[in-house]
């Protein structure tokens, strides 16, 4: 249960807040909020909050072509892992110098994870997992540390990696057929909320990432709860309008 509450966090650290709150500022959160994303984000240890907003919205904008840092036409093995073992294919960084990031360092939020984060992510990812079970109901030192920690960290790492794989290969295109991306239920069940991709790709500034309704979403269950706190506003929603005539422009049929 602790090491999959600390996936949860992890997850939320990357759906909620790298992902849809500093990517694709499909929300704005209030201070509290974006301290306690920060924090989750780092326990993810999938970069910091910049360098993933950066990556994400090259690829976003260059999807599918060299200058996407993990170009799904390159193979299932690129896309999800090999990407990171690679130097970036050079039309990634001139291209993504052409885009505009100073609305992330603009938060100082983002520059304090950025200036501290190998400290955050030692604490966030190691330390806390492993010492509050050990501390609090006297779990070894040994099955936290490779529970709570290191295999939750291997399977938040490779969730969040089938997005970028997975999700751009497997799965049915009822937005638009023209593009990768899928839905894929598999990955969404995984990334709590993120496998409606092709959605997504359709539709990017929505913050559910999905069509509201009987869907399972956490990622914006969460965000919702936020709202009803207080801690969220202006969440940006497609009309229902606009994805019906979507769908039936340039979807598959399957919806």
């Amino acid at each position: 249960l602790s090491a999959y509450f600390c996936f949860l966090l992890t997850a939320l650290g990357v759906t909620a807040g790298a992902h849809r709150l500093w990517s694709h500022r499909s929300y704005k959160a209030k201070l509290p909020l974006r301290i306690f994303l920060a924090a989750a984000n780092s326990m993810a240890f999938q970069n910091d909050i910049y360098e993933w907003s950066r990556d994400h919205r090259v690829h976003h904008k260059y999807s599918e072509t060299d200058a996407d840092p993990h170009n799904a036409r390159r193979g299932f093995f690129f896309s999800h892992i090999g990407w990171l073992f690679m130097r970036k294919h050079r039309d990634v960084i001139e291209k993504g110098r052409k885009l505009d990031f100073t609305d992330l360092l603009d938060d100082p939020v983002v520059r304090f994870q950025r200036k501290y984060y190998k400290s955050s992510v030692v604490l966030m990812c190691f330390v806390i997992p492993t010492f509050v079970p050990w501390y609090l109901w006297g779990e070894s030192l040994w099955n936290a540390y490779f529970l709570a920690s290191i295999l939750r960290y291997t399977i938040s790492l490779n969730v969040t990696w089938l997005v970028n794989s997975a999700a751009h290969m497997y799965g049915n295109r009822p937005y638009d057929k023209n593009i990768n991306p899928r839905q894929n239920t598999l990955v969404t069940l995984g990334a709590i909320g993120e496998g409606f991709h092709n959605y997504h790709h359709t539709f990017p500034f929505d913050y559910s990432a999905s069509e509201l309704g009987l869907k399972f979403n956490p990622t914006t269950w969460f965000i919702d709860f936020m709202f009803w706190l207080g801690l969220v506003t202006d969440r940006k929603q497609a009309p229902k309008e606009m994805i019906q005539a979507r769908k039936e422009r340039t979807g598959d049929g399957s919806a």
